[in-house]
């Protein structure tokens, strides 16, 4: 195992982390294996730090326009605010609660436990909505859980979101209407002690490093489960396989061990193992990606192992790519990931980079998304949302003028936009309603007009997923051997694949969402002649 040791001296000490970003605390109904579980749900709400501010937010909500609250990790502020709302009347009326989070799995997972707080079936009085995905009934759902991405995607059709709120003025005289000023309430999170430890020289392969601590946590500290933070799928995968070999190998020793990934691609039911509880005397090693970064807590967590990197997209609208690469995190993550071992008791961290690195040269925060992104999806959101001073807007973080030009480039050449950079009708605005990219939802349209819409929905279908294959446990050869009956010695298959399958439906369908290589295009055709 690598060798760790706790900065500030030549010999261990002890540092307190007090965590301040946001995410979801989940305790489940049967006791914890920490001995922090309570006896009835209700008991639970109560305990929360946001309980004893039910009626300063009932009253806020009612007297003002806006109302901002701030909690920390673990207050409850996800979970019992929809529910302090529902239950103060502001769903009646045929309207809607609604709560946005920026995953999907965050969503599910949230809906799932406040239905089960309120006693109903998940799609009545609680639901949820995300792409692909309605789990609410009309004239029933009183809370709403959603993504941001769905409730913009609402807003296009209804910008007051009249489902969701109405105007302060018609339920309240002229004398009596609330503040515009906003107001503001902080809620106190629930923390504990997390002691951190640095390996003493920089480790040359973090995944082996990962494993390398796991196994050593299990033998040596007291029960608890682990949170792993790996870069993605292909990392995650590794490390399970190398920790259940490994545990075959030392047999009974290892046998309380149960090793469970966790990203976005999971299933629902491989999702739903990572938030089960544990039987007493077993040990859950959950290896994520950054997803339980902010988005989740998971409960029972003791011991957090932070390989330092995770996957980040990545634009360079020089060259119109964007990129997923595995990039070193910011303090403020080693912060936040550190901060999942002290939720529902004191817990440890071991960060596999030196503290040398970590004061020296780790930047204090991360790029925002906005800044390193393609702009295209966002551009065309705001254009529909009626907002067409786009170079004007006043964005969080702004991005580069290089990406936005490109961005009004792409869209003026798929003629979603004119020569005002306003949208153009009837195309732009059906660009718009498609919940894609616009180059692909631009290729269906056109697939309609040119005859061929049945192939370019197929290959809509696998441009729109992150992968095609889906592997269950246990069955990783059966995988391999179904990729192997796809794949060939040259490597220009991968990149020429969609070329063909354009080629064969429609060049001109090509040509349509593909302005910018027409060379790689003529080069194509040569090939496939030849």
């Amino acid at each position: 195992m690598a060798q760790f040791w706790k900065p500030g001296s030549e010999k261990p000490r002890a540092v307190i982390l007090d965590d301040e970003e946001g995410g979801v605390l989940f305790f489940s109904a049967a006791p914890s294996i920490s001995g922090y579980g309570y006896a009835s749900l209700e008991r639970q709400r109560q305990r929360l730090p946001v309980f004893k501010h039910r009626t300063a937010i009932l009253y806020l909500v009612e007297s003002h326009a806006t109302t901002i609250i701030v909690g920390e990790t673990g207050s409850g502020k996800t979970t019992q605010i929809p529910q302090y709302l529902k239950e103060a009347g502001w769903a009646e009326g045929g309207r809607m609660v609604a709560c946005t989070q920026p995953r999907r799995l965050a969503v599910q997972s949230v809906a799932t436990r406040v239905a089960e707080e309120m006693g109903v079936k998940l799609g009545e009085e609680v639901g949820y909505t995300i792409r692909f995905e309605d789990i609410t009934t009309p004239g029933v759902t009183m809370i709403k859980f959603l993504t941001d991405g769905v409730l913009l995607r609402e807003m296009m059709n209804d910008p007051l979101l009249t489902k969701y709120r109405k105007k302060r003025q018609e339920q309240a005289s002229e004398n009596c209407a609330p503040s515009t000023q906003p107001a503001i309430l902080s809620v106190e999170g629930q923390g504990f002690v997390v002691e951190i430890s640095y390996l003493e020289e920089p480790a040359p392969d973090y995944l082996q490093a990962a494993v390398s601590t796991v196994l050593s946590i299990h033998d040596q500290e007291p029960m608890g489960d682990i949170l792993v933070f790996l870069t993605g799928q292909d990392d995650i995968d590794a490390a399970v396989q190398l920790l259940t070999e490994n545990a075959q190998k030392r047999g009974k020793h290892s046998s309380g061990m149960l090793v469970l990934p966790l990203y976005s691609g999971l299933s629902r039911a491989d999702q739903d193992l990572v938030f089960s509880p544990m039987p007493k005397g077993k040990r859950k090693v959950v290896i994520s990606t950054n997803i339980a970064e902010t988005s989740l807590t998971l409960e029972g967590v003791v011991y957090v192992v932070d390989s330092g990197f995770s996957k980040q997209r990545f634009y360079n609208p020089i060259t119109n790519i964007e990129n997923l690469v595995v990039a070193p995190i910011s303090k403020a993550s080693a912060k936040q990931r550190a901060g999942r071992a002290g939720r529902v008791r004191p817990g440890k961290c071991f960060r596999l980079y030196t503290e040398e690195y970590f004061v020296k040269e780790m930047p204090a925060e991360g790029i925002p998304e906005m800044q390193r992104s393609n702009l295209v999806s966002s551009v065309i959101q705001l254009k529909a949302l009626g907002i067409d001073n786009i170079l004007g807007f006043d964005w969080l973080a702004s991005p580069s003028p290089e990406s936005m030009i490109r961005a009004l480039e792409v869209l003026y050449s798929l003629g979603v936009l004119d020569e005002d950079a306003k949208l153009t009708s009837p195309t732009g605005f059906q660009v718009a309603e498609i919940p894609l990219d616009p180059m692909i939802s631009k290729m269906i349209l056109s697939s309609n007009e040119l005859g061929c819409s049945e192939e370019i929905i197929i290959i809509a279908a696998i441009l729109s997923i992150q992968s095609i294959w889906v592997s269950g446990r246990g069955s990783q050869k059966e995988l391999d051997e179904a990729r192997l009956r796809f794949a060939v010695a040259e490597e220009i298959w991968g990149g020429l694949v969609t070329w063909a399958l354009l080629l064969v439906c429609n060049e001109v369908v090509f040509k349509a969402v593909e302005p910018y290589f027409e060379n790689v295009w003529e080069s194509t055709i040569r090939f496939v002649k030849d």
